[in-house]
């Protein structure tokens, strides 16, 4: 990773991590219920950060001021949380790794693994609409943008599928149509969020949603791969869990060379998305890069 870039993400992690810590609720919230300690063990202190870092990125690239990102960069995260924490329980994908320690369900037990889950879905939409410094518009489109980013035409629809064609045969469009919805969809919103923070033209949201649309994709081939090619350390999750699982993978349709040629063509269309913009994006181009070169 270059060093530019490495400070670039050193410096918004650091913003994002007292955001998060902020909005969080204390561990003794509910005392003597473990809510507020299993929502904070979910989402602090470790994770790539990658989604907020897009939405301040995505801010940054239409000349926005990132201090106008934050809340819905808190917002991303804490769905991304929530979708792990439901992710990994026994009845999904049954995990018991997840960013190199114990799954939130193995920390504490499901229930309050599911209530953790529940609570960061509904603080990810409380920390748009609380955030006075946005216009009432800009936090309504935002919240639509991310409701449906989130549900049955997003996140959780992908999963529906993932699941549903877990040891069954597949191609690569009803496999792209699922990672899409599953990975892609909150990727893309995450600039978007940025992009009505900074007060985007419609061109450069435009521009920016189709950035967004080809590293979800580029972002989950890799995943794939690093499924088959990572090690559970480095990783911080199981490795060869997809194979465990059965489920339809890049590399297993299409071999590992064809899966990496397709993740950096799809990082060819992301720098191409940017070309109407400026040196502000030169962040969202670095991030594009290290999406698909990454190792973890």
């Amino acid at each position: 990773m270059p060093n530019e870039l490495e400070t670039y993400l050193k410096r918004h992690r650091e913003r994002i991590e007292t955001a998060l810590e902020a909005r969080l609720p204390a561990e003794d919230r509910l005392h003597p219920a473990p809510l507020g300690a299993a929502m904070r063990y979910a989402v602090l202190g470790s994770g790539k950060r990658l989604r907020p870092i897009l939405v301040l990125a995505g801010c940054e690239a239409v000349g926005g001021d990132i201090d106008q990102a934050l809340a819905p960069a808190v917002a991303v995260e804490c769905i991304h949380a929530y979708s792990l924490v439901h992710d990994d329980l026994p009845a999904l994908d049954n995990d018991d790794l997840r960013r190199g320690r114990a799954t939130t369900h193995r920390a504490f037990d499901e229930a309050t693994a599911i209530l953790a889950g529940d609570a960061l879905q509904t603080l990810a939409f409380q920390s748009i609409a609380d955030e006075e410094a946005l216009a009432e518009a800009v936090r309504l489109r935002m919240v639509r943008l991310l409701a449906r980013s989130v549900g049955t035409d997003g996140m959780v629809g992908g999963q529906a599928l993932d699941l549903a064609q877990e040891d069954r045969a597949s191609d690569v469009a009803a496999l792209q149509r699922t990672h899409r919805l599953k990975t892609g969809a909150l990727l893309q919103t995450s600039v978007e969020l940025g992009a009505l923070a900074g007060g985007a033209t419609p061109e450069s949201r435009e521009a920016l949603a189709s950035y967004g649309g080809h590293i979800g994709l580029a972002f989950q081939i890799v995943d794939d791969i690093l499924d088959i090619s990572g090690d559970t350390q480095s990783l911080g999750k199981t490795a060869g869990a997809d194979a465990a699982h059965h489920k339809a993978t890049y590399p297993a349709l299409l071999g590992m060379e064809e899966s990496q040629r397709m993740g950096r063509t799809e990082l060819d269309r992301a720098l191409a998305c940017l070309e109407s913009l400026g040196p502000e994006a030169d962040p969202l181009r670095d991030l594009a890069c290290y999406v698909v070169e990454r190792n973890h």
